[in-house]
């Protein structure tokens, strides 16, 4: 697990599903608080992979609005209060939400991209683009063709692409990420861990965020190790001993 590195970055893992509104709330609020925080240049951000549903069957014919009121036994009219507040959350961070266009798809196969594009540093921009793709554009994230393009517009290499969407690549990683969460007692999502130390659950406040990257990096800036001395150290070294 990445907790350090070489270049001394606070870390900032998120356990996050693309297919999550929440977390796609989470990660603006995160972000806001970021353009505040002194030291955003010192922050790294690693996205951990998370299902909601990982049984879910792709199915692009049907909303997950419909989904939800079959599975309640309440018709979709029922479901507009809790789409309004989430609409109106998104709106507050500047997201435009669609989500009586969103499509019932299966997140592994985005997640697994995720991972390649960690290999380039580039998980914040995929994750940006599978979000507003799934949420604000109502696109199939469980088809290649669509995955394959996303993945281009973001800089990553079409024929590395296709070697990974054709294949089970990253399967393991998306897998152990959804371990670690378990480990750790993590049962929704989003979840942020600073520095593997402060967690935040949900998409909290910009506040909140402030108060968590100020204290993890607080604490990240203290030395490694604390050495407690007293006037007679007892020690030897190449120019003899200290009694």
């Amino acid at each position: 697990m990445e907790t350090k590195n070489e270049d001394s970055s606070l870390i900032v893992e998120i356990w996050s599903d693309v297919v999550c509104p929440f977390c796609y709330i989470g990660k603006r609020r995160l972000e806001k608080a970021l353009q505040q925080f002194p030291h955003s240049e010192q922050v790294k951000i690693i996205w951990r992979s998370f299902q909601l549903d990982p049984f879910a069957v792709t199915n692009p014919s049907k909303t997950t609005l419909q989904k939800l009121s079959e599975e309640q036994g309440m018709p979709l009219y029922r479901l507009s209060n809790s789409i309004d507040y989430i609409n109106e959350m998104a709106k507050e961070v500047g997201l435009d939400y669609h989500l009586d266009k969103t499509l019932v798809v299966n997140s592994f196969k985005a997640h697994r991209l995720l991972h390649l594009a960690k290999k380039y540093n580039k998980q914040n921009e995929l994750e940006e683009s599978l979000f507003a793709a799934y949420f604000t554009q109502g696109q199939n994230i469980d088809d290649d063709e669509t995955l394959l393009r996303i993945a281009i517009s973001i800089g990553l290499e079409e024929k590395e692409t296709k070697e990974v969407l054709y294949s089970d690549a990253y399967s393991d990683e998306v897998k152990h990420d959804i371990a670690h969460a378990k480990q750790l007692g993590i049962s929704g999502v989003p979840y942020f861990l600073f520095d593997d130390k402060y967690a935040i659950s949900g998409a909290q406040n910009v506040e909140i965020f402030m108060q968590a990257l100020n204290r993890a990096f607080a604490d990240h800036q203290k030395p490694e190790i604390i050495e407690f001395s007293s006037n007679n150290p007892g020690v030897c070294g190449p120019d003899g001993c200290s009694l």
